[in-house]
């Protein structure tokens, strides 16, 4: 019983010690002990499919875990196969998954069963700015000018391009309506290249692409930037052509347009994850942000850098879960029961 009692002292005294140095319990800190799966729910070349393969070569080339990263393009149903995958692979921690709008597009649209609560949320990396674009020859140079003539014309004579249908940029495209009381033509492509492509060949009248799949047309002075669909100018300061830079584009609730719309850039995981999962991977995406690499990304693409975890990411997840059911069903894009 002695013997138990020094002992017992003795565990306690250590702990103490280890307490004082910052130093925790081995069991107390997870780790994953096999490849991390990076689920992405969307196809190959598009901007969720591009930000996971630059975490992972970020997470590889400052070895900021033991185990690597791998990345699996999951995008049948419009991403509905990748938060099944996930949603089925409970207290799996070696699966996360990055979301895009389609997190809350893709079920009310499709009905799919599934919503962002059966996963297990991780954390908010960056927000996806929206921009209104025109064809640079066009006669509209601010927001207001492509306001007015699109109130002034005729019922779904301005064709506006977007990537998808029923996801972001058709939403956007639905909002605009309801806030001008106009109709407009919507027309999907396949992808952000396509669309910038077409308007400027002129076979759409604009566009609300994000700034990476325009900024090299804009550059090349053959499409102009209208507005940003964010509470604030992005601060952005250097320029992109000879004389304007992001900074320079003014929000569209400046020009008279009361639409914004952000995308999310965020990261889940398994349900049943344990807070160690969680805080493991959260830690590991402050490391990843601190990089020159990350912010190098960010700034290329004109990222809102906003950052969120726990109950913070989670009220905000809910307030745009019912944002997008509000716009969604006013626009007519919620699946029939």
């Amino acid at each position: 019983m002695k013997r138990n009692r020094v002992s017992a002292r003795l565990l306690a005294a250590a702990a103490a010690v280890a307490g004082a140095c910052g130093l925790a319990p081995a069991e107390a800190a997870w780790q994953p002990t096999r490849p991390v799966e990076i689920i992405v729910p969307a196809g190959t070349g598009g901007g969720a499919d591009q930000m996971a393969r630059v975490i992972q070569g970020i997470v590889q080339k400052h070895n900021l875990m033991s185990q690597p990263l791998v990345v699996i393009n999951k995008a049948g149903g419009a991403g509905a196969e990748g938060f099944l995958d996930v949603k089925s692979s409970t207290r799996n921690p070696h699966k996360i998954i990055i979301t895009l709008s389609n997190l809350f597009t893709t079920p009310l649209a499709t009905g799919v069963p599934f919503k962002w609560e059966d996963m297990t949320p991780v954390a908010m990396l960056a927000l996806d700015e929206f921009v209104l674009w025109v064809n640079a020859k066009s006669p509209y140079k601010t927001a207001k000018d492509y306001v007015e003539a699109i109130k002034g014309g005729q019922p779904h004579q301005f064709k506006m391009g977007g990537t998808g249908s029923k996801q972001e940029d058709q939403i956007i495209t639905a909002a605009i309506e309801q806030a001008t009381g106009s109709k407009l033509t919507y027309i999907p492509y396949k992808g952000g290249g396509d669309v910038a492509a077409q308007l400027v060949g002129g076979h759409v009248d604009s566009s609300v692409n994000n700034p990476i799949e325009a900024v090299a047309q804009w550059r090349a002075g053959e499409l102009r930037p209208l507005c940003v669909f964010d509470s604030q100018r992005i601060p952005l300061q250097g320029k992109v052509t000879a004389d304007m830079g992001w900074g320079d584009i003014p929000t569209c609730k400046e020009q008279g347009l009361d639409v914004e719309y952000l995308m999310l850039r965020g990261f889940f995981t398994t349900p049943g994850a344990t807070p160690d999962q969680v805080a493991f991977y959260v830690d590991l995406f402050k490391k990843v942000r601190e990089t020159p690499d990350w912010k190098d990304f960010m700034e290329k693409g004109a990222f809102n850098t906003t950052f969120m975890t726990g109950e913070e990411f989670k009220a905000w997840l809910k307030k745009a879960a019912d944002t997008h059911r509000g716009l969604m069903e006013k626009a007519g894009f919620l699946a029939k029961s």
